[in-house]
């Protein structure tokens, strides 16, 4: 339905967590998931391939990433299939971690599962960094019980911008992620990039405060 090179084009604005190297990796997993799934992977495909094409404008404007790609997507794919796209446009607008609705589809949960799958392991704390960076965030902090507690569904709060960092990211929704995933095959692949998280975290506290 569309190719990497046609998907590349729509990403030249997108950060640096959220660029087409992200893309791909979501991509080759979505894949992965989907075929041992059992979805569609010509959906799968193009719906990984589209799925962040609306980031660049959700910083200037503040509107759903998600939705955004949803219209983007219909809009690359003009001339196909009607319910192709849509079953296109449906994966990418579900696959927020904050969705309103959740994926309806298996096509739809192997790009949410994909989607997650590179927030957590090496890729995930690579990504937690990089914005941090971009953000001028620091490397660690202290955080409050109850805000580690709180659902991610609820975002960060009150929380100011320069208070947040990758330690609170990892503590009120990258740690949960494991558990969020939707298929068997995304479960199996979450349970080390998990552990190598837990672990690096672990460390890096420890590193903080001295220990070791």
């Amino acid at each position: 339905m569309i190719t990497i090179e046609q998907a590349r084009a729509l990403y030249h604005d997108n950060d640096a967590a959220h660029g087409f190297d992200h893309v791909l990796r979501v991509w080759r997993l979505a894949m992965r998931i989907g075929a041992a799934e059992g979805a569609d992977l010509e959906i799968v495909s193009a719906a990984a391939l589209l799925h962040d094409a609306g980031r660049a404008e959700q910083e200037r404007t503040g509107e759903c990433h998600a939705m955004l790609g949803a219209r983007i997507a219909r809009e690359a794919l003009l001339g196909q299939p009607q319910e192709r796209v849509e079953a296109v446009a449906q994966a990418i607008e579900q696959h927020r971690f904050r969705a309103a609705n959740p994926p309806s589809s298996v096509e739809a949960c192997a790009l949410y599962d994909a989607d997650k799958l590179d927030a957590i392991g090496a890729s995930g704390v690579a990504r937690a960094y990089a914005i941090a960076g971009a953000r001028r965030q620091h490397l660690w902090g202290e955080v409050d019980a109850a805000y580690a507690e709180r659902a991610p569904e609820e975002g960060h709060g009150d929380l100011e911008a320069d208070q947040h960092t990758p330690v609170h990211e990892y503590l009120f929704k990258l740690v949960k992620l494991k558990d969020r995933m939707l298929t068997e095959t995304g479960r199996a692949l979450a349970a080390e990039r998990h552990r190598f998280m837990v672990a690096f975290f672990e460390q890096l506290e420890q590193e903080v405060r001295g220990a070791i």
